[in-house]
């Protein structure tokens, strides 16, 4: 589920549509949790189905580690790629913002920790990166790691409208780990290698 203080909304002609912040969303805050309405599918599911709803399954889902494909039901399934993302997964499966999102803003992940099946091109931001493969995981773990967990802390000491769907069990370890009592478990837990 995406964050409630969001909307869909037409970018441009490039983009198409993207899903924007309504109200300030600062850092630190979960913007989209995993729910019982996104629905798996295993890949011999995704082989059986006809064409038509494969096309939809390539566009607007992400591959979680055991190379399944995920379906957001709301408007997650139309946050766009960004190599400067505002948004970052975690291994709990929820992300957060990484950096204060304010009104009329983007929320944008980085495709690279999505489990692409293939190599694209993301429009020019002026950054290094230029293509996201679907080995980034392995690259860009580490880096993504320390976005993560600067912001990590902070998600226990802020509003969360999301909170009540983070298990007991997920909650917990965020607390301890925003209170240095356990280490954050890093983003490469959420790679999936078809080999």
């Amino acid at each position: 589920m995406i964050h409630p203080k969001t909307e869909l909304k037409f970018i441009n002609n490039d983009i198409g549509y993207g899903v924007v912040a309504t109200e300030f969303i600062a850092a630190g805050t979960i913007t989209w949790a995993l729910d019982k309405l996104d629905r798996e599918f295993s890949p011999m599911d995704f082989q059986a189905m006809d064409s038509i709803y494969q096309d939809i399954l390539d566009t607007y889902t992400f591959r979680n580690n055991n190379g399944n494909l995920v379906l957001c039901w709301d408007n997650g399934r139309f946050v766009n790629h960004s190599f400067n993302s505002n948004c970052l997964s975690t291994a709990y499966d929820f992300e957060i913002a990484i950096r204060d999102i304010h009104p009329g803003e983007q929320l944008t992940d980085d495709y690279g920790y999505l489990n692409v099946s293939k190599p694209f091109r993301g429009i020019d931001e002026g950054t290094k990166r230029k293509v996201v493969y679907p080995d980034d995981l392995l690259k860009y773990s580490k880096i993504w790691d320390k976005k993560l967990l600067k912001v990590f802390y902070k998600i226990p000491k802020l509003e969360q409208p999301l909170k009540p769907l983070i298990s007991e069990d997920i909650w917990n370890e965020i607390i301890a780990i925003s209170e240095k009592k356990k280490e954050m478990e890093s983003i490469i837990n959420n790679f999936y290698s078809e080999k």
